[in-house]
């Protein structure tokens, strides 16, 4: 079956910029969405602690007459600066020195998964620029790592994936079977790396509850790493660099798992957006134009078994033919564990 529609298609050049402007519309509306929720939960919140630190400065005044309101003011000017660099003046908040060996590893473990709580930070000249040398080798070096790391989950995971193909292949289809394989992962990653690990922070930290813990541990594998939850922290801490070094491992196999996730989400073709807002067209990628052994400008969607092609007539008039393919379900089978990015596109 054929379809023509006559006309012109629309300039290739225009669909990248057309792309990126439906994108950066769409960033722009989500950020304004997230400022204004945010704004409404947390302003409320903000200028209830103020007025709260307000009345407790205006008290110690009045109970300690000797002080001056701008000598009070130039100390807290220094605890707050010496409090952004990672130093607490207060005895009864540190359980120990920032840069002992358990806290120096766990700080060098954040800047090379990039996730940086900002907690503590170089103090001096020299360690801010080996700081920046360490990341400039380290960041590379763990993205390798993982990789390695994500590439051997990748052979459990693709027999978990022929395990369902082979039980369930007779009664549902490939996109079907897909689907559940991704949401065994799913709930692997949130149950072994989110509840299990958020359960035993919340039982070793004694300010934290469930849902601190759950979100630390989600900030943290996201590599957000906003730095108000730290563990490890609280006064009077056991065994805190044992327990630093315990943490540095969970974030590296959290992260691992959570690269093995995406991996496997991006592989099912009808869940990739990167395939519908990608820049790059068939007649502009010379390995794909070796790959489709044609030189004819081809366009291939992949959705709803449609291909898109621009034809020639005997006049030299430009038209744009799109072909229905035959086959209903344009999923891969389970069986073909090659990665989407690896496949030989499909000409019609």
């Amino acid at each position: 079956m054929r379809l023509v529609m006559p006309g012109c298609v629309n300039d290739a050049r225009n669909s990248p910029a057309l792309r990126i402007f439906v994108i950066s519309c769409a960033m722009a509306l989500y950020l304004t969405m997230g400022a204004a929720v945010f704004h409404a939960i947390e302003g409320p919140l903000e200028e209830k602690i103020g007025e709260r630190l307000e009345q407790l400065k205006v008290q110690f005044l009045k109970d300690h007459p000797c002080v001056t309101d701008d000598d009070l003011e130039a100390l807290l000017d220094e605890v707050v600066r010496a409090s952004n660099r990672g130093v607490v003046a207060s005895r009864n908040v540190s359980g120990g020195p920032n840069w002992s060996f358990g806290q120096s590893l766990f700080f060098s473990s954040t800047v090379v998964t990039t996730i940086g709580y900002g907690h503590v930070t170089p103090l001096s000249k020299p360690g801010k620029l080996f700081c920046m040398m360490y990341a400039l080798l380290g960041i590379p070096l763990t993205l390798v790592l993982l990789s390695a790391l994500v590439e051997r989950l990748l052979l459990p995971a693709t027999a978990l994936l022929r395990s369902l193909n082979a039980a369930l292949g007779h009664l549902y289809r490939p996109f079907t079977i897909r689907l559940v394989h991704l949401m065994i992962i799913v709930t692997s990653l949130v149950v072994f790396f989110l509840v299990i690990p958020a359960s035993v922070f919340a039982y070793l930290e004694p300010e934290w509850d469930f849902l601190d813990s759950f979100y630390y541990c989600f900030i943290s594998l996201t590599t957000i790493g906003l730095g108000d939850y730290i563990p490890g922290d609280s006064p009077g801490q056991a065994y805190r660099p044992i327990y630093k070094v315990a943490t540095t491992f969970y974030l590296l196999i959290g992260l691992t798992f959570l690269m093995l996730t995406l991996t496997v989400f991006y592989d099912i073709p009808q869940l990739n957006l990167s395939t519908v807002f990608s820049s790059v067209k068939l007649d502009e990628d010379p390995e794909k134009m070796r790959l489709s052994g044609s030189g004819v400008m081809c366009q291939g969607y992949g959705v709803g078994g449609l291909v898109m092609r621009d034809d020639y007539n005997h006049h030299d008039q430009r038209r744009s033919v799109v072909h229905i393919r035959p086959h209903l379900d344009d999923s891969p089978s389970p069986e073909d564990t090659t990665p989407v990015h690896a496949r030989d596109i499909r000409v019609h």
